[in-house]
């Protein structure tokens, strides 16, 4: 029996194990820094009568991780971005096959050499964005002659707005706020460029939701160096309701958002440190409380001489049978997934593989899709006529 190890009990994380413990074939473990995350997952899976082991551990020590990824087969994390390159390239010094969500500021591609000389696969950015995002720019790219367009939106919202932010996260609050200020990398005619986190905002009215506001982020990930002067423009925003680009704009510019120490009465306070204590208490989701995940995928090109656009969207929303945020689940999900798919062989590439390199695997794409469906996860394809 295939043993996995989750690292990370968090909000998604948690519906990871949860996910793949419900699988009579695996032997799933999960593991977490903090006891009280571990406890709560272990009473959940006890009341859903699943077979889930845990312990815990610090998977920001390589010695830790080490230690935890011993006889697992597989290791599914699910960290925050400030350890987790670290913590994969552990796991493939270790011989571990790696299915990763993590939102690393660092360039994954870039442990490439060293899986395939452990002979490790390791899928990396296989969440719903970075994950399925680009997973479907490259199959929808793939249904085309020529692509000249990606564009990829997706945003994590509570569908009941509250002021002040009309804002929640669905996933570390941390990483959210590297989107509003980490660089974002673009594609634009068939160059490489940077634009501020929160710039070029564009309104898009999206069925189910209404009108979003959508902003640059750095989600554009590897695709900027994978197809880079195969796809001439490429480019991927955050989706969030209209007033949120403002605010956080203010925020940054104070220097709230700031990770230099900044002295306060004698006292030496890091700024973001301060926003996380007063802010994200009231970004937290409470029990019950409904979120959504929404997302706009297209390519646009040419077939058999026509102008086309493949278009791919998905609305999904909190599942009342399990509580599992959709965040969560969109998220962990296709991570699941695609570890079953690198367990049972049926996917074996060694190496690192970045999502956009299943994308261009048709039959694996529809066995993600359908196996999404299965879990109430929806992704509609349209074709039209480009404008």
């Amino acid at each position: 029996m295939p043993k996995v190890l989750v690292l990370g009990c968090g909000m998604v994380g948690s519906v990871m194990a949860l996910d793949l413990a419900s699988d009579p074939t695996l032997k799933v473990t999960a593991a977490d820094a903090s006891a009280s995350a571990v406890d709560a997952l272990r009473q959940r899976a006890a009341a859903m009568k699943l077979p889930l082991a845990t312990l815990t551990g610090d998977a920001s020590s390589p010695a830790d991780v080490r230690r935890l990824a011993a006889d697992a087969d597989l290791v599914c994390c699910a960290l925050p971005s400030r350890f987790a390159f670290r913590t994969v390239q552990t796991l493939i010094e270790s011989g571990k096959h790696v299915c990763d969500i993590s939102f690393v500021p660092e360039d994954l591609l870039d442990l490439t050499d060293l899986a395939q000389s452990k002979g490790v696969t390791a899928v990396v950015d296989c969440g719903v964005a970075p994950g399925m995002s680009h997973i479907l720019a490259a199959h929808a790219a793939e249904l085309l002659e020529t692509c000249h367009t990606v564009a990829m939106y997706v945003g994590g919202l509570p569908v009941e707005r509250r002021w002040p932010f009309s804002y929640k996260a669905a996933f570390s609050p941390a990483d959210v706020i590297e989107e509003y200020t980490r660089p974002a990398r673009l594609v634009e005619h068939n160059q490489l460029v940077t634009r501020p986190a929160l710039s070029e905002p564009e309104l898009l009215d999206l069925p189910g939701v209404g009108t979003l506001e959508a902003f640059n982020t750095d989600g554009l990930r590897s695709m900027a160096r994978t197809y880079l002067g195969c796809i001439p423009h490429m480019k991927e925003k955050t989706l969030r309701y209209p007033g949120h680009i403002e605010q956080m704009r203010v925020l940054r510019e104070m220097g709230l958002f700031g990770t230099d120490p900044v002295d306060v009465k004698g006292t030496s306070i890091i700024p973001r440190d301060l926003v996380a204590k007063l802010m994200f208490p009231m970004w937290t989701y409470q029990p019950g409380e409904a979120d959504l995940t929404v997302m706009r995928v297209e390519a646009t090109g040419s077939r058999k001489s026509a102008e086309l656009t493949v278009r791919f969207d998905v609305l999904d929303k909190l599942d009342p049978a399990t509580g599992f945020t959709s965040m969560a689940r969109t998220t962990a999900f296709p991570c699941a997934i695609m570890a079953r798919e690198v367990l049972a062989g049926r996917f074996s590439p060694r190496g690192v593989i970045v999502p956009e390199f299943i994308g261009q695997d048709a039959p694996l794409v529809a066995r993600l899709l359908d196996q999404q469906a299965r879990r109430g996860i929806l992704y509609h394809r349209t074709e039209h006529p480009a404008r």
